[in-house]
């Protein structure tokens, strides 16, 4: 059983799920303080949350800890987008650097016995030869060389190193599927939020999803569940793209899967959507993870499948008045344009 009275660390209170998580837990009669720390203030309310603007990048997380008298850290601060960062290497720098400052601070700090990760599913990758479920002992087919997958597959090595070198600290990973409910800001909701939804010609990926109050839930019982361990969090079942987009009403359109990141490139100069390689391997091969460690081990069982999820997350969606027939026009064009340089590129290097 988890002890009370906790002082809980939350990074990345500035982004909105962090925020409500952090706002959660200081609502729970069990914690006796939370402290949310991020370099930017959140925007909405924190109710009891004591916010403390500092950079884990930054040494000083340390000083936080140890002031505060923390013995419990949830870090909420992996990013999947740069956002309001400048770019890939500042999100890189937060994501990796920041993690390991984090633990860096939690290595010195005596009084911590609890460290909660989320990380995501994303570790795994999506290729051709992916099994149909992966399990928590497995790694992906093809090692990420570069942007988010990279960024939460080293997180993740150091967070293995520092549970090697504390082992009285309490450390559950949680690798966390694609996170979808009403107020969710992200790239595969920005995605499904197209008119017109590009996909990858020839394939129909097998998706999982995660209720965006299941994860608020999982982080809290891990917070309180005396359980160590990395485990895959997702709702039941999967849905496969096809799906997805009929239930929307969306039109969709084929891509060839040669022009869908020049198509994705277009898509996030006009801040539209955000297809980085991470995201066109998942809309091509998709993925599907185990989780009975989940339901076993840590004794959590989301309330929503992922069906229930996705149709959640459908119904929060307001039609605009953009007519689908001249999104679909502009996209045929567009598409006309890289498929073009695709063949002529391919008959030069012929």
């Amino acid at each position: 059983m988890g002890r009370d009275g906790r002082v809980v660390l939350v990074t990345g209170v500035s982004r909105d799920l962090g925020r409500r998580f952090a706002r959660t837990l200081a609502a729970d009669p069990s914690v006796d303080r939370v402290i949310g720390v991020d370099v930017v203030p959140p925007r909405g309310d924190i109710g009891e949350v004591s916010f403390v603007r500092a950079d884990i990048r930054n040494p000083i997380i340390a000083k936080v800890i140890a002031k505060e008298d923390i013995d419990t850290v949830v870090h909420m601060s992996v990013i999947a987008t740069p956002g309001s960062l400048s770019g890939r290497a500042s999100m890189k720098e937060l994501n990796v650097i920041g993690t390991m400052q984090l633990l860096a601070a939690c290595q010195k700090a005596p009084n911590l016995d609890t460290l909660v990760v989320k990380s995501t599913t994303t570790v795994y990758g999506a290729s051709s030869r992916d099994p149909a479920m992966f399990t928590e002992d497995m790694g992906p087919k093809r090692q990420p060389r570069a942007g988010y997958a990279k960024d939460a597959a080293e997180v993740e090595g150091y967070v293995r190193g520092f549970a090697r070198r504390r082992p009285d600290v309490r450390v559950t990973m949680l690798r966390c599927a694609n996170v979808l409910g009403p107020h969710v800001v992200s790239p595969i909701t920005s995605y499904f939020r197209l008119p017109v939804v590009p996909t990858v010609l020839g394939f129909d990926p097998r998706l999982q999803f995660l209720h965006e109050r299941d994860l608020l839930d999982v982080l809290t019982h891990a917070v309180h569940k005396d359980v160590h361990g990395t485990f895959n969090i997702a709702g039941d079942g999967v849905i496969m793209l096809s799906q997805a987009t009929r239930r929307l009403g969306r039109v969709t359109i084929p891509v060839p899967p040669f022009a869908i990141s020049s198509l994705g490139s277009l898509y996030r100069q006009a801040g539209r959507a955000e297809f980085s390689p991470e995201q066109v391997a998942l809309l091509t091969y998709g993925r599907g993870v185990d989780t009975t460690r989940m339901r076993e081990l840590l004794d959590f069982h989301p309330t929503y499948d992922t069906a229930e999820a996705f149709a959640d997350f459908g119904g929060s969606l307001i039609h605009t008045v953009n007519r689908p027939e001249r999104m679909l026009t502009g996209l045929e064009d567009a598409l006309t344009t890289v498929t073009t340089r695709g063949t002529t590129r391919g008959g030069d290097n012929g």
